[in-house]
């Protein structure tokens, strides 16, 4: 009876072992086979205006942006806002209402050469905005960062842009 079990054991193993082999080939294969989208390339603008609390991003060239598939994440002297800007948005904790262009949810949905989106940062977010700060802000989307911007934050409505291309 013990001659008769081995057979049938053996089998049941090497079974065991070439179903257990097909399976992580089949994982790698379809790991392998995911298609991969790379995030956009543009090159962005960034201007702060301390007087008005305003930050504003130019689109100086490449790719459109899907306002929708990116976050903003902004740092003022190394600090980040208690408050992210949930772009695109009209009325978001942290923010003044009526963001501008592809950041307003009434606006456009891509950010394209050329236009400019602006946001103003509420004073009960904190660190304030103060002319001479430091402001960083970095444009993500979940694959990869598309640029990080900095600038100082003038004390004038109308800032030169910081740019950086990416």
């Amino acid at each position: 009876m013990d001659r008769a079990a081995s057979p049938v054991v053996g089998t049941v193993l090497l079974v065991g072992v070439v179903v257990a082999l097909s399976v992580a080939a089949g994982a790698a294969v379809t790991a392998t086979d995911r298609p991969t989208t790379t995030p956009p390339a543009a090159s962005l603008a960034l201007a702060v205006d301390a007087t008005a609390d305003r930050i504003a991003i130019t689109h100086e060239g490449g790719e459109a942006l899907a306002v929708s598939e990116i976050d903003l994440t902004v740092a003022v002297d190394g600090r980040p806002l208690a408050e992210q800007p949930p772009v695109p948005f009209f009325a978001a904790r942290g923010f003044r209402s009526g963001p501008t262009g592809a950041f307003n949810v009434a606006g456009s949905t891509t950010l394209r050469v050329g236009e400019m989106a602006s946001l103003r940062v509420a004073g009960t977010n904190n660190p304030e905005i103060v002319p001479g700060s430091r402001v960083t802000v970095t444009v993500a989307t979940d694959q990869a960062v598309i640029a990080e911007l900095e600038t100082t934050a003038r004390r004038e409505s109308a800032v030169r842009p910081a740019r950086q291309g990416w």
